[in-house]
């Protein structure tokens, strides 16, 4: 087993935790991404600049990572751009349907043990693996 399969992610789910604890603590708000988006456009106020801020970091943290490790962006799927677009915007879709996206939901309710979001983490995961199952029984081992 290689280091890196061991120490990005560690350091990763790390960081997002501290991110989220510090949201929390500082901001008193729950570090939801789908949220986050959906706010900064439908309520443009000075008061949503934290929003536009936050989401800055997070795609300036994207164009730093791509610039020192550009091999952690390589997509190993074997899916085109559009299959992925589509999948971007169905994922886009629910969250809208479920009220807050894995990050909401996942690390900050799973975290503040948010009845609502233990529930809804569980469909998330239920969900995926149901459509592992499925895409590799109709699709002949692919996943």
């Amino acid at each position: 087993m290689e280091l890196n399969t061991i120490f990005y992610p560690l350091l990763g789910g790390s960081l997002i935790g501290l991110a989220v604890t510090l949201m929390l603590l500082f901001n008193g708000r729950v570090t939801g991404i789908s949220g986050i988006i959906a706010s900064s456009l439908t309520k443009p106020d000075r008061s949503g600049l934290w929003r536009w801020l936050f989401l800055a970091g997070i795609i300036l943290g994207g164009i730093l990572m791509h610039t020192f490790g550009p091999e952690l962006f390589v997509n190993q799927s074997g899916r085109g751009v559009v299959l992925v677009l589509i999948a971007g915007l169905l994922v886009g879709y629910g969250t809208v349907m479920g009220s807050g996206c894995t990050s909401g939901h996942g690390v900050c309710g799973v975290s503040r043990f948010s009845t609502r979001s233990l529930i809804a983490t569980a469909t998330f995961m239920l969900f995926g693996f149901l459509t592992v199952q499925v895409v590799r029984y109709f699709l002949g081992g692919m996943s």
